[in-house]
Parts: structure tokens; C-alpha cells; sequence
């Protein structure tokens, strides 16, 4: 009796152990929902921005082929968009826009960093642009003093004017040259040592809220491509992953945009190569 009983219990931990393990193996990954999001890394932005002398200073180190933290491919042309800074100010609230020239008078803006002054202290964070990296997408600083960083110091001096790039599609600084962007794979190791810091972290959550007091008119382009939402959910080791990705369609009799998202079943080969074994599944979708 005592050993059926021990072999009872035994079985219930078992039991219960593996649905631990089951929760802890199968994850949502958040990530930033496009394609074109991984051209530019918003940590390193964020770290080379708490960097800079001035805006100037921050919109050179940006595109800066040597250090190489733009690696931005929007309208998949094969050479890397040049990202120019402008800036909109409303009394104490900065809105720095950064943004890429992919024609003539076609920007598409790729981010914001959104600075706010009250009494001695500043307040700030860098906001990933919807179309790119998705909705609610920021870095915010980690318990850092910035209003000491010589940026923020510059932007609030006496008689200060907000800064506009010159630059724009077609003219450029001299020493920014046309080049292909790098593999995904290559721009990870190159902006390794940003990620590492402790400046800034992630945020799903807005934490400068007068920014709304900045008139400003969002640019947005159509030649932006590799529009593809991505969200993983995977299950235990060598079972099948759910990918959930958004489809763009245009029709060209009609001029509408249809937007799909399909969920697609994906399992790995013994070889390790990734092949869809369910059908496309549609779970949304909106006409824009």
C-alpha cells in the first residue's frame, strides 16, 4: 500500500514538473516587429546620442560608416539610407526626429528622442517609429542623470535655435559614401558593445508626456519596404513554432492596401532547416 502510494506522489511530481517545464519553454517573443527594425539598433542609438557634443555631433556619429550603427535599408534599394536629424521645440520639450531620405520630398521618419525640462532636471526617451519597429516601442534611461550630458546641455542653452539638418536625398556630407548594408548577423556583432551598457533599457511605456505640446507632422513614405511583423511562439525543443506575420498587398485596379496577418506553422528538419508544415491562416485583416 505505502509503495503505491510513493508511486502515486512520484507520478504527480513528474506531472507537475513537466507542465513547469512546458510554461517555461513556450515564450512570446516582443521584438521589434519589422524586418527593416534590425538596420537599426535604438540602444545604440540611444547610447551614441548620450555621447554627443551636440545634434550635429549626433547626426554625423549616426551615420558614421566606421562605427556603423546605421545599417538601414527602408525603400530595399541595396545601399543604406542616410538618417538626417531635425528638431521641433515647444518651450522646454525637444522633439528630435530622425529621419531617412529616400527620394525627392519622400522621408520617412525612423525615430524620435523626445527631451523634457522641469526645473533643474531633464527627462528623456527614444521612440521607435510604428511603421518600423511597431507600436509602444521605447528606450528609456536607467536611472541616469541626463541632464548632465553635454546634448542636453547644448539644446537648453540661452538663445538656443533648434537644429535642421542641410542635408537631404542627393546631397550629403562629403564623407558619407553610398555602400551596401551588412547582414543582419554582421550589424549584431558590430553593435554588441552598445548593448551591453546599462544606460538605457526597454520600455513599453511612454515616460515624457508634454511632448504632445510639440507641433509636428509626422513624414511617412510608401517606398518603405520589408514591412513584416513578426511574433514567435514556441513550444518545447524540436516542436513546431508558430510565426505570425503581417502581409501588405496593394491592388493595382482598386489603389487599396490590404493588410493580412497569417499565422504559419514552422518545424525544423533533422538537418535544421526550417520548413512550413501548416497552411497560411488568416487572423486579421483591414483595409487601409
Amino acid at each position: 500500500m505505502n509503495s503505491q502510494k510513493s508511486l502515486f506522489n512520484m507520478t504527480i511530481v513528474l506531472l507537475f514538473t513537466g507542465s513547469l517545464l512546458w510554461a517555461q519553454d513556450k515564450t512570446t517573443i516582443v521584438a521589434p516587429s519589422s524586418e527593416a527594425a534590425e538596420g537599426l539598433d535604438l540602444k545604440a542609438v540611444s547610447e551614441v546620442f548620450a555621447e554627443a557634443e551636440n545634434l550635429e555631433a549626433f547626426e554625423k556619429a549616426l551615420n558614421d560608416p566606421e562605427q556603423g550603427i546605421n545599417n538601414l535599408d527602408l525603400d530595399d534599394n541595396g545601399q543604406v539610407d542616410y538618417i538626417r536629424v531635425v528638431e521641433q521645440v515647444e518651450g522646454d520639450v525637444h522633439l528630435i526626429i530622425l529621419q531617412a531620405a529616400l527620394g525627392k520630398d519622400e522621408f520617412q521618419d525612423v525615430a524620435t528622442i523626445e527631451v523634457e525640462k522641469t526645473g533643474d532636471t531633464a527627462n528623456m526617451q527614444v521612440r521607435g517609429n510604428e511603421v518600423i519597429y511597431g507600436p509602444n516601442y521605447y528606450y528609456v534611461p536607467a536611472h541616469v542623470h541626463v541632464y548632465r550630458w553635454p546634448v542636453i546641455v547644448w539644446i537648453y542653452r540661452p538663445h538656443y535655435r533648434p537644429w535642421r539638418s542641410p542635408f537631404y536625398f542627393g546631397y550629403y556630407p562629403r564623407w558619407w559614401k553610398p555602400r551596401r548594408p551588412v547582414h543582419v548577423t554582421v550589424y549584431h556583432k558590430r553593435v554588441a558593445p552598445y548593448r551591453t551598457r546599462t544606460t538605457f533599457t526597454v520600455s513599453r511605456k511612454g515616460h515624457v508626456k508634454s511632448v504632445s505640446r510639440v507641433k509636428y507632422q509626422p513624414r511617412s513614405t510608401k517606398l518603405v519596404k520589408k514591412k513584416t511583423t513578426i511574433t514567435r511562439t514556441k513550444g518545447p525543443k524540436g516542436k513546431k513554432t508558430t510565426v505570425t506575420r503581417t502581409v501588405k498587398r496593394k491592388n493595382p485596379k482598386t489603389g487599396k492596401t490590404t493588410v493580412r496577418q497569417q499565422k504559419v506553422t514552422v518545424k525544423k528538419d533533422k538537418k535544421g532547416n526550417r520548413k512550413v508544415t501548416g497552411k497560411k491562416k488568416t487572423v486579421r485583416r483591414k483595409k487601409r
